[in-house]
C-alpha cells in the first residue's frame, strides 16, 4: 500500500525549531513534486513550501527565510526544516506528492495526502 507518513510535529516555544519528515513508502518508483500545505482552526489548507522532482522549491511568502524543504530520493523522504517559529504557525502539516508507484505488476501514478502532523507554537 503506498502511503505518505508525516512525523516530527510537537510544541515548541516561539523562536524555536522543528524538522519535519515525509516519508513515502510501498513499492515506489518515483517521486516527482512534493508539497507541505498546513492548516489552522478555522483556516483554509495553505501551501507552505513545495520542491519539483528536479530540486527547484518555492515557498509562502509567510515563511520564507525561516522554512526550508529538501529531499532525499534514496529514503523516498521531504523534509521541512522550520526555524524562528511564530504562534501564527501553529496548524496541522500535511505532506502531498505526486508518487508513481507498481500495483499488480502495472505502473501507477497518482497523488497522495499524508495524514498530518500538529504544529503548536506556544510560551
Amino acid at each position: 500500500q503506498v502511503q505518505l507518513v508525516e512525523s516530527g510535529g510537537g510544541l515548541v516555544q516561539p523562536g524555536g525549531s522543528l524538522r519535519l519528515s515525509c516519508a513515502a513508502s510501498g513499492n515506489i518508483g518515483s517521486i516527482n513534486a512534493m508539497d507541505w500545505y498546513r492548516q489552522a482552526p478555522g483556516k483554509e489548507r495553505e501551501l507552505v513550501a513545495g520542491v519539483t522532482g528536479g530540486g527547484v522549491t518555492n515557498y509562502a511568502d509567510s515563511v520564507k527565510g525561516r522554512f526550508t524543504i529538501s529531499r532525499d530520493n534514496a529514503k523516498n523522504t521531504v523534509y521541512l526544516q522550520m526555524n524562528n517559529l511564530k504562534p501564527e504557525d501553529t496548524a496541522v502539516y500535511y505532506c502531498n506528492g505526486d508518487l508513481g508507484y507498481r500495483s499488480s505488476g502495472e505502473y501507477y501514478t497518482a497523488n497522495f495526502w499524508g495524514q498530518g502532523t500538529q504544529v503548536t507554537v506556544s510560551s
